[in-house]
């Protein structure tokens, strides 16, 4: 059904999609195994021989004139090659042209063929009908011993040819006077038709090409589209199929909100409570740090995805099932409530217990650059699936570019400290748009906040040490050096102050926002450029 849903035009109504699905499904007799899913080596599933049917069946499901497949028997044993070759002559002898490649077929699937070629180094050394082999070797002068499979021997005659100087030449060229005897020009003595003309009869008779269903108004075969159904209907059927695989594997999703969970439970025990004094000030630092780094390491399940899907997506596009944009754009939709949900728990989960400042606005905020950073982060790990083909190898180096993200994100070593020629990988550090503006929505909100008063100043220096009297002394003379009024409540360290010690002056934190979110679509971008330059069928 959801070949049908992408192959067929969305002119053909649901109600005839469906019974051309069923139809086929008994046509390949599948009737028993319609409700099996598949499997794989980890899930037990239908046959080899079914699952070959079943490939067939999404190929033909739009009514091909012509269908190709390379080796459809191979693997299977002699029965289940015989019953997937049977379905094939039921498809030729409905209209379709049907062009296989075999190895050592058996008798019995030799006897449903209407046509055999036989190749040696790209040169044909036999062209007809199974029937005509002992004719042809009894003339080229090595018949064929009573009992022996026509086509084993072929083989065994064209091998040992191949061992000679001459090589197969000599059965090449008696091939060739043997399509030009009288009986074969009178058997072939068709009129040809053109493409066009093929097509508009192939049409009249039913044939689901295109979006055509009139056999007096068929298109030239320039005319046809090259999709079966616009951009909008493929982003729903893929992300529909998206979320039945989702349904059908909850556990997934179920161990990444575990964890999401697991993570914001560890840090907000740790960070519980956290007060305004210049202690608390560093440790709500570390907080936005870790936490930020968590939410994009979690985004690494995104990684194997597509990297299994990959071959899948290939196959499909390669006879454009759906456009590769569809697929990104589903790939993009389908991840969207799965991040909001993690994004919901890991902000509910730590705001309140670390204490963060902002009331309702700045829950919001926390929640919506959570958010962000669930979906730049996931943006990035898509696209590095396209990129590399191994899960282990993408795992490696999603690990190690999120470090060195973390590492020039400001929080180890701030902006004005940086090595003038690292700086450009600052300003390419998706981390540090989320942490700015996390602290931002943190420190920047009331200026009328103090995180150090008085003797605080002191706290983490050798004056800290001493008793409260005598910092008071020091303040006072630090009061009269200034000319400044400075007592125990006089505040040193604002929010604004905090954000400058930090180097955080550039942009808000709505532009940070904006930025972080900017990342996701750009990684989906080039998701979607890897995708067009390198997931290809590429002979090498």
């Amino acid at each position: 059904m959801f070949a049908a849903e992408l192959r067929l035009p969305r002119s053909v109504p649901a109600s005839r999609k469906r019974e051309r699905v069923q139809a086929l499904v008994d046509q390949l007799g599948l009737r028993s195994a319609a409700k099996t899913i598949i499997g794989d080596e980890g899930h037990r599933g239908v046959s080899g021989g079914e699952r070959r049917r079943v490939s067939i069946g999404t190929d033909i499901i739009h009514d091909p004139v012509i269908l190709f497949l390379d080796e459809p028997t191979s693997g299977l044993d002699s029965t289940s090659a015989f019953m997937v070759v049977k379905v094939l002559q039921k498809i030729a002898r409905s209209g379709s042209i049907v062009v296989m490649s075999v190895h050592q077929p058996s008798y019995r699937v030799l006897t449903l063929l209407d046509r055999l070629l036989f190749l040696c180094r790209g040169q044909t050394v036999y062209s007809g009908p199974p029937h005509d082999l002992p004719g042809f070797f009894r003339q080229f002068g090595r018949p064929i011993p009573e009992g022996e499979n026509a086509t084993e021997f072929a083989l065994d005659l064209v091998r040992e040819l191949q061992d000679t100087n001459a090589g197969a030449a000599a059965l090449v060229d008696f091939n060739r006077r043997w399509q030009t005897r009288p009986s074969a020009l009178v058997a072939a003595d068709i009129t040809p038709l053109s493409l066009r003309d093929a097509m508009r009869i192939s049409v009249s008779h039913g044939r689901l090409v295109g979006s055509v269903s009139v056999a007096d108004n068929v298109a030239p075969a320039s005319s046809l589209q090259k999709f079966a159904n616009p951009a909008w209907k493929e982003v729903l059927v893929l992300s529909k199929r998206a979320f039945m695989n989702m349904r059908r594997m909850p556990e997934i999703f179920a161990i990444r909100l575990g964890t999401v969970l697991v993570s914001a439970f560890i840090l907000g025990t740790i960070f519980w409570r956290l007060g305004e004094s210049p202690k608390d000030v560093t440790e709500r630092l570390g907080f936005f740090a870790i936490g930020i780094t968590t939410v994009f390491f979690t985004c690494a399940d995104a990684l194997p995805v597509f990297i299994q899907e990959r071959y899948i997506f290939m196959r499909e596009t390669a006879y454009n099932a759906y456009r590769r944009s569809s697929y990104v754009l589903s790939n993009a939709i389908v991840g969207v409530p799965a991040l909001i949900l993690l994004s919901v728990a890991f902000a509910a989960s730590t705001f309140f217990a670390v204490g963060l400042a902002g009331g309702a606005e700045g829950l919001v905020f926390f929640f919506l650059i959570i958010l962000a950073s669930f979906w730049a982060g996931s943006g990035f790990v898509t696209f590095l699936s396209g990129v590399l083909s191994h899960v282990v190898l993408g795992y490696t180096v999603a690990a190690a570019m999120l470090s060195y993200y973390l590492l020039f994100s400001g929080f180890f070593i701030n902006r004005n400290r940086m090595p003038h020629y690292w700086i450009w990988f600052h300003y390419l550090s998706m981390l540090k748009y989320a942490y700015e503006g996390a602290l931002q929505n943190e420190f920047g909100g009331d200026s009328s906040k103090c995180f150090s008063r008085g003797v605080q100043m002191f706290d983490g220096t050798s004056i800290g040490s001493l008793p409260m009297e005598t910092k008071v002394q020091v303040l006072g003379a630090i009061s009269k050096t200034l000319q400044m009024n400075l007592t125990s409540d006089s505040c040193i360290v604002t929010g604004p102050d905090v954000l400058q010690q930090q180097s955080i002056n550039q942009l808000n934190k709505w532009e940070c926002l904006l930025v972080t979110v900017g990342w996701g679509f750009l990684f989906r971008i080039l998701f979607y450029i890897t995708l067009l330059l390198g997931s290809r069928n590429k002979r090498r």
